[in-house]
């Protein structure tokens, strides 16, 4: 069997520009995640291989072991991507709702949930796919699917045109909505304003430009809870963003529908809904109360009561023993069902945020808690975008409160997860597909503490840990390899504009970031530079089969 997988791993390798070193020069460790649904036996040899010799400093071991565990999330990214590029329309280039019955593209679900996903994949793996097939596909997505204005409507792959005869504005502006919120908004905090964000921005403009719905505060587009919630996330970030008033003006509306009006979701509402497609109004309502807190104080004071009220009740009635949410509540009795939330990290942002806002230390200690509480939720989901949601939570709060449990529970449904992939790359065949290249994107990045490395390959191996002010990295590859090493930089600040980094929905976490008027140096490298130079990538080439150890210190 051990000579098999190898030449297995030999026959895959070139297909990512790798070529696989003599088996000899290879010392393997036998896997120790095997599930039993292993998709890529080849890669496990790279994956699970130990080294050769211990290492003498516990920080490089971990980041080796890190190392690893990247290059696993990075691969099975790229795969996903293959996987579903090669399902795309033939004549549109345009990928699927999903792959049963519904071939046809639309804004909630492919352009939302699924090809953001192919973008960012290919942002931090393959700049060539990024900057042509991918970007075709949204100048293509733009050319063919804007009904209203630039709002996006199904587009059916076999006639070639519209999926609905008639024009559902409901059904639009819930589209544009998602796509912007769950998908572009994504690209932009990662990549920055681009075409992307140009599109992002169209869309809400003309959502915006499209409402008709009369409240005391003024018009907004929708009574649709999701997409409020939606609304409400978005403007409050493109505030910031774009510099531009009439965001935070279009957030406040909907602000005041919530917080001022008959219309609060624990005092006023009979049933709330916590899980996907319904609490983003929770944590949407915190991200307007950051903006009023530094851009209108006097709303802010308005809305603190009514903001705290909704989070108290919420911790009061939709919590089990451990912290963890109730799917469904009924705020008047206090009554909820039997089961939980995979979107338990979401609610939970928007009461971290009021504690960043306001500094409400009930609110964090109700974070620490349920993280400390994770391992006992281990196996509760056995799907595949349950999973993705909850290891998404577990990862954008530990980054803010390092409880140790937390990792482990991260740990061990990642693996669940990576489980349920196919060795074509596909995971379960629908739009959620783009859920778990999201979620394993982020997982990514914590181990590398929001490294990358370009040219990316599969048999390169880059991991991180912190050491307080220190990042302790190593690098390593099978065959030769010239590249750079690129650092992340504060995307909170420098591409978003936002006052303070709170945790949100539809962001990568900042682990190590570089300050770009700071002096860095690199031991290991010889090099001193700035943050900026750093962000734009630092020259490393290595040698064969050897690790390249680098501890960053500030200067």
């Amino acid at each position: 069997m051990r000579t098999r997988v190898a030449c297995i791993c030999s026959a895959l390798l070139p297909l990512f520009g790798v070529v696989a070193a003599p088996e000899q020069a290879v010392p393997v460790a036998w896997v120790r995640f095997d599930d039993g649904k292993n998709a890529f036996p080849a890669m496990r040899v790279l994956w699970d291989r130990e080294p050769s010799a211990p290492a003498d400093d516990a920080r490089f071991r971990q980041a080796e072991q890190n190392a690893r565990q990247a290059a696993e999330a990075w691969f099975r990214c790229r795969r996903y991507v293959d996987g579903w590029l090669a399902h795309a329309d033939p004549k549109t280039g345009l990928i699927p709702r999903n792959l049963r019955e519904s071939q046809y593209w639309n804004g909630r679900d492919s352009a939302a949930d699924n090809y953001p996903f192919m973008v960012l994949t290919a942002a931090m793996t393959d700049r060539e796919l990024l900057e042509g097939r991918l970007t075709d596909m949204l100048k293509t997505e733009i050319r063919l699917t804007c009904r209203v204005d630039r709002l996006p409507d199904d587009f059916l792959f076999a006639t070639q045109g519209w999926r609905r005869e008639k024009v559902d504005p409901a059904a639009i502006i819930f589209d544009g909505a998602e796509y912007v919120k769950d998908g572009l908004l994504y690209i932009a905090e990662w990549i920055g304003p681009n075409a992307w964000s140009e599109r992002m921005l169209g869309i809400i403009d003309d959502i915006w430009k499209n409402a008709a719905i009369e409240t005391p505060s003024g018009i907004i587009p929708t009574l649709n809870f999701e997409v409020n919630g939606d609304l409400l996330q978005t403007c409050s970030r493109l505030y910031w963003f774009t510099g531009e008033r009439k965001y935070l003006d279009w957030a406040l509306r909907l602000g005041d529908y919530y917080l001022l009006g008959n219309h609060h979701p624990t005092r006023d509402m009979k049933e709330l809904a916590l899980g996907d497609h319904s609490c983003e109004v929770i944590n949407g309502l915190s991200e307007l109360y950051v903006a009023c807190k530094y851009a209108a104080p006097e709303k802010k004071q308005a809305y603190e009561k009514p903001l705290h009220e909704l989070y108290d009740r919420l911790l009061e009635i939709a919590c089990d023993e451990r912290g963890l949410i109730f799917l469904s509540v009924n705020p008047q009795t206090g009554t909820h069902g039997p089961r939980l939330t995979d979107n338990w990290g979401y609610n939970y942002d928007g009461i971290y945020t009021a504690y960043l806002t306001d500094g409400t230390t009930a609110y964090r200690d109700a974070i620490r808690k349920v993280l400390g509480n994770l391992p006992s939720f281990a196996g509760y989901f056995r799907d595949m975008d349950s999973l993705a949601d909850s290891i998404e939570g577990a990862i954008t709060l530990y980054n803010l409160e390092p409880i140790p449990g937390a990792t482990n529970y991260i740990e061990r449904e990642m693996r669940s997860m990576w489980s349920i992939q196919k060795p074509d790359g596909v995971i379960e065949g629908w739009h959620g597909d783009g859920n778990f290249a999201r979620t394993s994107l982020m997982y990514a990045l914590w181990k590398t503490q929001g490294c990358h490395i370009e040219p990316w390959r599969a048999d390169v191996r880059l991991g991180a840990v912190r050491d307080g002010d220190k990042l302790c990295i190593s690098l390593a590859a099978d065959q030769p390899w010239t590249g750079k090493l690129i650092f992340d930089r504060a995307r909170h600040k420098e591409i978003m504009h936002l006052p303070l980094d709170y945790p949100r929905i539809n962001k990568f976490p900042e682990w190590f970031t570089v300050q770009s008027a700071r002096r860095y140096a690199i031991a290991g490298l010889n090099h001193e530079s700035n943050g900026a130079e750093l962000a734009a990538g630092v020259p490393v080439t290595l040698q064969a089969g050897q690790e390249l150890r680098l501890e960053v210190s500030q200067h």
